[in-house]
């Protein structure tokens, strides 16, 4: 099954049918308000009092539905202008605004107490255009979005990354622009339930904070990422077995499936010297 951002762009994506569909598909709404709960609950805000969110790809505002019953107030932003008529149309509490989060968050400095945001930021990894380079997008959302929070304010991102390299694309670009935290899987050993959150904090956390654990283990499922490479030796084949009883034993196998193979020699797996 192809993925969303393979199709074609946001704004094309979810256009007027595909939006509908979105909006009154029970099993997508289910699944944006269980994301949104706990997107909230790791944003671990105050209890006594309400806070203002900012919603990231706010889409019809279904995740919105799930901070204003949190008892907080929101602001929503989204490409598709078709899912936000819809969300107008629902009359949500929360005001929505159409915008590229690819060129910035366009809020004033220290406006938000946390961000949440529903399987969007892998949207921002492909190039939809020529001028579209998901480096600096990245770098120009997470500059931008540091910004508008008030320091040692939250920011969950559930994300569906295709790769572990994307995650680190984007997880890269977040803490040059100067967030800390990390990621938090919960369900890991699950095919459907598992999610992965990306829990960021614009300055310092207030509070002894620490990043929350992920649902369904009771060990660290925290993930790291990081473009070192591996320095150790290389593991042996077949444990302990040499280079040279790995290839006698390879082509001992090929001769048994009748193919013509290279007799053994003085010179069999003796490494060759560099040409200059």
């Amino acid at each position: 099954m192809s993925r969303p951002e393979h199709i074609g762009p946001p704004e094309l994506f979810y256009n007027d049918s595909e939006a509908v569909k979105y909006t009154n598909n029970t099993r997508i709404i289910e699944i944006q308000m269980s994301m949104s709960s706990r997107a909230i609950e790791l944003l671990n805000l105050p209890e006594d009092q309400p806070s203002f969110i900012l919603d990231v790809g706010c889409g019809s505002g279904l995740s919105g539905e799930g901070i204003t019953e949190a008892g907080h107030y929101w602001v929503g932003m989204d490409i598709s202008p078709s899912m936000l008529e819809i969300a107008v149309e629902r009359e949500t509490d929360g005001d929505v605004i159409l915008s590229d989060i690819g060129e910035g968050v366009p809020f004033r400095a220290g406006s938000f107490d946390g961000v949440i945001s529903i399987s969007v930021l892998q949207w921002l990894c492909n190039a939809d255009k020529v001028s579209h380079n998901p480096f600096k997008r990245l770098k120009r959302f997470f500059t931008m979005l540091y910004s508008s929070m008030r320091s040692g304010g939250r920011a969950v991102f559930q994300v569906y990354p295709e790769s572990p390299k994307q995650m680190e694309l984007i997880t890269e670009q977040a803490t040059r622009c100067g967030f800390t935290g990390g990621v938090v899987v919960d369900f890991p050993n699950s095919t459907k339930a598992k999610k992965i959150f990306l829990c960021l904090f614009a300055g310092t956390p207030v509070g002894n904070y620490q990043l929350p654990q992920g649902l369904g283990t009771e060990n660290d499922n925290t993930i790291q990422y990081s473009n070192d490479r591996f320095t150790g030796k290389k593991r042996k084949r077949n444990g302990d077995v040499s280079r040279k009883e790995w290839i006698q034993n390879k082509k001992q196998k090929m001769r048994a499936k009748g193919k013509d193979v290279t007799a053994d020699s003085k010179y069999t797996a003796r490494k060759r010297k560099p040409k200059f």
